[in-house]
């Protein structure tokens, strides 16, 4: 049994506890938390840490599978440049791409993730996800421009449905983006979608022009694959898109929301079941844009963070994105950005059970931020993450 304390406790369930007293089993189980009132008495046996003491990350969105694109894709190319830096450089043998995944999850681990949503493409990660300690949601990513090819997109699908059953991996098919299905294929996968579906959402406005127009840098990358805009029949509009997949499921995370208005926003959110997922690494990284996280998190959608992967981002590291975060938007407190990194996360994820927050009967893991501004309760560029459960 373990006693540990810190100078506050972030439990993501209300206020900070000041020098609050959790008591945990040796493998993680919370027994209790001791309220102290912000006296704590000199208890034998007591952890005390410098710093603030918080649930595990969730990491809602992330790509295993490319994390053997490290460095490879030159930054600032804009979506389309990107997608094209993906097709032309994404192939790798096996070993190469499992090796690089077991690194990226030993990574993820380190930085205090407990949880990820990742996106597979294929089975290659799956052994790495059922070997981890991280809990893994594997989410099974569909896409297909030509409508022709819509059966054979499901059937590969289908393929990797079933090897992630074989590996007992919790999982769903979902597709990849509005401007990169459809018609025809979006609507063989809804009949996949009725309780998780996650979905990039408009990253770039050159996904607008690509929807609406069929022209723009987005197009240019599938003419560059042999595709013809003309015979590219994507879903009318965003909006359309996303408010269908809001009705069909329980809970649909959308990631990046780089370009999205407040009117879209607020039409969307009013659902009632959706999570934003914010990647600001990535964003930089693509196109130099933030998203407007303060104004998403003002509809009623709840707010959650996702490292996108290292082919988009130097590191899997949720401290890190949140740092950015706060340097975009200052007004937010601390307590609002470590929930929608824990608590919101573990919700969109449909693993609140077990993690998010902490309280008895729970397993979170336990994570101490140190080198933070207690004062103003603020991180700093040195501030650090390590475990303690």
């Amino acid at each position: 049994m373990r006693k540990i304390s810190a100078q506050y406790i972030f439990t993501g369930e209300g206020n900070p506890l000041k020098k609050a007293i959790i008591n945990a089993t040796d493998d993680g189980v919370i027994t209790d938390v001791e309220y102290s009132g912000g006296d704590l008495e000199e208890r034998a046996s007591t952890e005390f840490y410098n710093g603030i003491i918080v649930p595990g990350f969730i990491n809602c969105h992330c790509h295993l599978e490319l994390s053997h694109m490290l460095s490879l894709i030159e930054k600032g190319t804009g979506l389309g440049g990107f997608i094209r830096g993906i097709n032309t450089m994404r192939k790798a043998e096996a070993n190469e791409i499992v090796a690089a995944a077991v690194k990226a999850d030993r990574q993820m681990y380190d930085e205090g993730i407990v949880a990820c949503g990742d996106i597979s493409n294929s089975s290659v990660t799956f052994d790495v996800k059922k070997n981890s300690q991280i809990e893994y949601v594997t989410f099974i990513e569909v896409f297909g421009a030509d409508p022709s090819k819509a059966s054979k997109r499901i059937a590969e699908a289908e393929a990797v449905k079933n090897a992630a059953e074989v590996a007992g991996l919790p999982h769903y098919v979902v597709p990849h983006s509005v401007y990169s299905v459809s018609q025809e294929l979006f609507s063989k996968l809804l009949e996949y979608q009725s309780t998780l579906v996650s979905m990039h959402f408009l990253e770039s406005p050159d996904e607008r022009l690509a929807v609406s127009r069929r022209c723009g840098p987005m197009v240019d990358s599938y003419i560059a694959l042999g595709i013809d805009p003309a015979s590219m029949d994507p879903p009318p509009s965003h909006l359309d898109v996303a408010l269908m997949l809001a009705q069909k499921s329980s809970r649909l995370i959308l990631v990046h929301n780089t370009c999205i208005t407040q009117q879209e926003s607020e039409m969307i959110a009013e659902n009632g079941n959706i999570s934003w997922c914010l990647c600001p690494s990535s964003n930089k990284y693509i196109t130099g844009g933030t998203p407007p996280a303060e104004m998403l998190s003002k509809t009623k959608g709840q707010m959650v963070i996702g490292t996108d992967s290292l082919s988009s981002n130097n590191s899997l590291s949720i401290l890190k994105e949140l740092k950015l975060l706060q340097d975009d938007n200052p007004i937010l407190p601390l307590e609002t950005l470590i929930r929608w990194a824990t608590a919101n996360g573990a919700g969109a994820l449909g693993l609140s059970d077990s993690l998010g927050t902490i309280r008895k009967g729970k397993k979170p893991g336990l994570l101490l931020i140190e080198n933070i501004d207690l004062q103003n309760m603020k991180l700093l560029p040195q501030s650090k993450v390590r475990r303690l459960l």
